[in-house]
């Protein structure tokens, strides 16, 4: 008999969001008639400049990418004021998130997070066999996230704002609060996943690269998955002091990108105006879920993110709501593992939106 990693026994597989394809087969629903609104994709899909850079290099699918990814980190460290050495490309943000667990985590380590937050920092960290630490809120709250720290003094501490899946965000004073509170031997990871979306919202939210790299220990994290459309290419990146990054190279398996997610995530790099556009979107989509919740007598997490998070009275039950809405082709995440008797939309387009609010209001009928 096969004698398993004992760290394995703990550890729950990723729940991702389901595919069209599941709901074609399963509910025999044609596919142009499925709405997916679980996985927080860009909801008018990726830009024109990155389709036509996938094109262009579509005659070097057989060949590996440049492993130096120089042209990749030579747009990042353009956008974001750092240099080629502070940064390391992940297939989506985490790879590096493994990176970083490999890197200093193991039986006799901890890690700390919020209560409900994005389940592969508690995986990653399962992996190593490190206990996991978690704060009374969902929230980033400076006083929660200190004492747990002063208690155990973990290897990892994860700020992720905006924060997946409830959206709200931690204002950039708080964030550089709890920073400058903890010691150099922990690595503090600012997750910044959505970050595009908070800075579009609020400028207090708005946390860069450049905020974080006086600190040895602190990582920023970013994605090419959301706002730039590009989630199923899978290209993430990591930026801090160049140290720590020489540390996570260790890590990285060559050629770990492909060599049209490279060429796709070079384009998005540079191609401004595709953010302004999901954004403006966004920004008149997502004051129709507030209506909609206000009208219907529930509540709704303030949104940072593109998505939103509906919280539901002891009479409603989330997980029998994303059943019923699954049924009829409109695909939603139930937060039921994470506690939580909630859902979490990803705000789509007009028309996808207007199927979502259709469904809802007959489910709720």
């Amino acid at each position: 008999m096969i004698k398993y990693n004992k760290a394995l026994k703990n550890i729950k597989v990723y729940e991702a969001g389901k595919p069209i394809e599941l709901v074609v087969r399963k509910f025999g629903i044609a596919a142009e008639n499925v709405v997916k609104l679980a996985s927080n994709e860009n909801p008018i899909g990726t830009s024109p400049v990155v389709k036509q850079a996938i094109m262009d290099n579509a005659d070097k699918a057989h060949l590996y990418p440049d492993d130096s990814m120089y042209a990749l980190k030579d747009a990042l460290a353009t956008k974001y004021g750092v240099e080629d050495s502070n940064i390391i490309i992940g297939a989506g943000s985490d790879q590096v998130l493994e990176f970083i667990s490999r890197a200093v985590l193991d039986e006799n380590s901890s890690v700390l997070m919020s209560a409900v937050t994005f389940a592969m920092y508690e995986i990653y960290a399962k992996q190593m066999g490190a206990k996991v630490l978690r704060t009374l809120s969902y929230e980033h709250k400076y006083d929660e996230f200190m004492e747990a720290y002063e208690m155990r003094k973990p290897k990892i501490v994860y700020i992720c704002t905006p924060n997946n899946p409830t959206g709200d965000a931690t204002s950039k004073e708080e964030v550089m609060r709890i920073i400058r509170a903890i010691g150099d031997e922990t690595i503090v990871v600012v997750d910044g996943a959505y970050m595009e979306y908070a800075s579009a919202k609020d400028k207090a939210y708005a946390i860069t690269p450049q905020d974080i790299m006086k600190f040895p220990n602190v990582i920023y994290l970013g994605t090419f998955s959301k706002a730039y459309g590009l989630g199923g290419m899978r290209v993430g990146y990591g930026i801090a002091q160049e140290e720590l990054i020489s540390q996570l190279y260790k890590m990285r398996p060559p050629f770990n990108i492909s060599t049209l997610s490279l060429a796709a995530a070079i384009a998005a790099c540079k191609d401004d105006s595709f953010i302004e556009e999901s954004i403006n979107l966004h920004k008149e989509q997502i004051a129709r879920y507030e209506t909609f919740a206000k009208e219907n007598g529930f509540e709704y997490i303030e949104s940072y993110t593109n998505f939103i998070t509906y919280l539901f009275p002891d009479k409603m039950d989330s997980i029998e709501i994303s059943d019923v809405l699954l049924k009829r082709g409109v695909i939603i995440r139930n937060l039921a593992s994470y506690g939580m008797n909630a859902i979490r939309v990803t705000v789509g387009t007009q028309k996808q939106n207007d199927i979502f609010f259709k469904n809802f209001l007959e489910l709720l009928g």
